[in-house]
């Protein structure tokens, strides 16, 4: 699904309205808006929805522990910055490894 798509046009309304009228509380809002988007890039590539869970398991797993480590801040900011490198890594990996041969 890309952004100027029909399926787009469809999608977008939908999730809006579900998300403002239907779903209360940030908890149900936000598992909303990981569900759409996770159906907004599996409709583009199936094969890539592994990777994009991985990624976001590894983003929440960090944020668990930027909280575990609350009020050790070297720590937060070593588990931070090892979360940002590993995604600028697959980012990287993904986009640029067919680039370069």
């Amino acid at each position: 699904m890309l952004f100027n798509s029909f399926e787009f046009v469809v999608f977008l309304p939908i999730v809006f309205l579900l998300y403002w009228f239907v779903f209360s509380g940030r908890r149900r809002q936000n598992l909303l808006v990981v569900i759409a988007s996770y159906v907004f890039y599996g409709w583009w590539d199936l094969r890539f929805l592994l990777l994009i869970a991985l990624t976001s398991l590894f983003s929440y797993g960090s944020g668990l522990l930027i909280e575990h480590y609350e009020g050790r801040r070297r720590w937060q900011q070593v588990v931070s910055a090892t979360n940002i490198v590993l995604n600028i890594s697959i980012l990287g990996i993904f986009k640029y490894y067919n680039f370069f041969h």
